[in-house]
């Protein structure tokens, strides 16, 4: 019986240590590095904070931040990305077939989405409540986002979302250190240790794009929660590393591809991983292009010996290979390094170097989309759409056609700000140059055209495009809207944006699917990798000059206007408040005061003239007051029509 008792005690003993192991706060920091083709780095960081459950764990937390906590659970957030970018992703020569590019290249400014858990009557309510929360959380101006006029909500078009979803964009929202801020704070060792201590804000800021993202799941208000809340942060830049030297054996057409460091590229190196952090790992990857094309210039040069084209500065503890791989030629590498305590010692400061020139391409989207304006004026103007096919849209698909039409399917979402009327009525699609009826590519519309100075026009569409097409294009009509006065930015003359359309291709699922060895450390970064994601890409910001007025006119009216209301006024009280009567009084008084004085003068001025002295005779009263008194009643009849006759014509 005594044994029994022991062996349930030291079982229930192991459910209580798996049960608080399950339900413990995790918190993880990722830097994944990753050459360009076009002689550019990738740096990707990657910081995942996980709060247990509410109902098991309670409302207190060690690691996950609590302005976060509060703004889940004050809104019911299910799910919530918000990004800064600034820059725009290079889809031909960074590649748009991955997860990184799926996932982390954004429009240029600001985007929110969130997808909320209360009744459909109180979603606005929660969009503006949260959009003023992380304008101050951000010190950013999200809350430009609470009117109608800017955010909308999608149907069906918008990554597979529905229901209590809201989205809004902010093309023009100026990205700085105000907001990459508040976003360390979020982090438990914010930028004093571990990865985030690499955030050096010049070389953020001068790189060719950069993107911070903020991403929160939540279940916590499900019967049954199993996650809790998971918030994933990820800063995403693409930097030119300084060292650009030739190898002289080669010729200048073949040159080698910069080599870098942690310290050139950020200035700082790392002491060692955050305290608080679970895990701590740099990756560098290589993709299946640059390994199969590296392959071909060792077996061309005969001189392949393991890694001969490439070196580290530190040995990588370990190396996955993918599996599966949607590239045909060749197979993308991921090197992985571990960064311990033990490296306080000994900052971590990882450094790759080319051997060997090499040259390859990324894996693009299907397609290779771009947006821009026609016609000319300010009254009318189309929108353009151009789709251009690329190898990958054709090669995938035909692959798993079984002699059926192919067919590739494209999802397009597009915002439109309510001063910009578009036609819907005037789609035009055209198929290689040749037009196309609506009904033959246009499988599925729904449109909300704009209404003025409530909500903007929103179109979601999916068309059906031939695998074999080399290009496609949609055309719309818009006419341009007028505004109010107070309704202008103070950049009026620069013109407005239109948001980036987003466009998304559910034929096309990618993923990185890496083979792990038992000794290989569990990764989020490498998970979600691991994940099936559509491939979406964005489109430009188009930016549309609309009819301005002339802001000097106001100036110059109220100007003239306070004028001749100055000088009306002016003339008016002086001529009700001068009183006659007074003014002659002082002026008798005046004339006694020097009377006696120029009697004195007259008398001396005639003994010197020899001749006798007269005494002045008395003027006649002066008529003076009649006359000033018929002056005045003149000059106010006279401004009284003049103002009569300036209000009459100018009301």
């Amino acid at each position: 019986m005594s044994r029994f008792l022991s062996i349930s005690i030291l079982l229930l003993f192991l459910l209580h240590v798996s049960s608080e192991s399950a339900g413990e706060e995790v918190f993880t920091e990722e830097l994944l590095f990753r050459p360009l083709p076009d002689r550019k780095v990738l740096s990707h960081f990657h910081f995942e904070s996980r709060a247990p459950p509410t109902n098991s764990y309670g409302h207190h937390h060690r690691l996950f931040p609590k302005a976060i906590y509060q703004l889940v659970h004050k809104y019911r957030i299910k799910q919530m990305e918000l990004s800064f970018t600034q820059g725009r992703w290079n889809y031909d020569s960074w590649g748009g077939f991955d997860p990184i590019a799926s996932s982390n290249a954004k429009p240029p400014g600001v985007e929110l989405w969130a997808v909320f858990d209360v009744p459909p009557d109180q979603v606005d309510a929660s969009w503006k409540n949260l959009t003023h929360t992380l304008s101050g959380l951000f010190c950013a101006s999200i809350n430009f986002l609470e009117s109608s006029t800017a955010y909308s909500a999608p149907d069906w078009s918008f990554r597979s979302l529905s229901g209590n979803l809201r989205y809004g964009s902010l093309p023009r929202e100026a990205v700085c250190t105000e907001n990459l801020t508040p976003w360390l704070k979020l982090l438990p060792c914010r930028d004093k240790s571990g990865l985030s201590s690499l955030m050096n804000r010049p070389s953020i800021y001068s790189g060719f794009y950069h993107s911070q993202r903020l991403h929160l799941t939540s279940d916590e208000f499900d019967p049954v929660a199993l996650h809790g809340i998971v918030l994933e942060q990820t800063l995403t830049i693409v930097l030119q590393p300084d060292s650009l030297e030739t190898h002289p054996s080669f010729s200048g057409s073949r040159k080698l591809q910069p080599s870098w460091s942690m310290s050139s590229l950020f200035g700082k190196t790392v002491d060692g991983k955050c305290a608080l952090a679970k895990s701590s790992n740099v990756y560098v990857q290589l993709e299946g292009s640059l390994v199969y094309n590296m392959k071909n210039t060792w077996n061309s040069i005969d001189s392949y010996e393991g890694d001969s084209n490439f070196g580290f500065t530190i040995s990588p503890d370990r190396m996955m290979k993918e599996i599966n791989s949607i590239d045909k030629e060749g197979y993308s590498i991921l090197y992985g390094f571990s960064i311990n305590n033990d490296h306080s010692s000994k900052p971590f400061d990882l450094g790759f170097w080319w051997k060997l020139p090499v040259t390859w391409s990324c894996v693009k989207a299907p397609l290779r989309a771009s947006r821009f304006l026609m016609g000319s004026g300010n009254e009318k103007g189309a929108i353009a759409l151009s789709l251009q096919s690329t190898e990958w849209s054709q090669s995938l698909l035909k692959a798993g056609n079984n002699g059926e039409k192919c067919n590739l399917r494209v999802d397009v979402f597009q915002l439109v700000p309510w001063y910009i009327k578009v036609y819907y009525h005037t789609t035009k699609i055209y198929v290689d140059g040749a037009s196309q009826s609506l009904g033959d590519i246009i499988e599925k519309m729904s449109v909300s055209p704009s209404e003025d100075k409530v909500s903007p026009g929103v179109m979601e569409m999916i068309l059906r495009l031939p695998c074999d097409m080399k290009s496609a294009s949609l055309t719309l009509e818009f006419d341009k809207g007028f505004l109010h006065i107070d309704e202008y930015p103070p950049d009026a003359n620069q013109g407005f944006d239109i948001p980036s359309a987003i466009l998304s291709y559910p034929d096309f699922q990618t993923r990185l699917q890496y083979k792990l060895d038992t000794t290989s450390i569990k990764s989020p970064m490498v998970s979600k990798m691991q994940e099936r994601r559509t491939i979406l890409s964005y489109t430009e910001v188009l930016l549309v000059p609309l009819t301005t007025p002339d802001f000097s006119m106001p100036y110059n009216v109220i100007t003239i206007t306070c004028t001749v209301f100055a000088l009306y006024f002016g003339s008016l009280l002086n001529a009700l408040r001068r009183r006659v009567g007074e003014e002659e009084r002082l002026r008798k008084s005046k004339d006694k005061s020097t009377g006696k004085l120029r009697l004195l003068l007259s008398k001396l001025s005639a003994k010197l003239r020899g001749k006798p002295w007269e005494t002045p005779s008395s003027t006649p009263p002066s008529s003076s007051s009649k006359f000033i008194s018929t002056k005045v009643v003149i000059k106010i009849i006279l401004i009284a029509a003049i103002a009569f006759g300036w209000q009459y014509y100018d009301g």
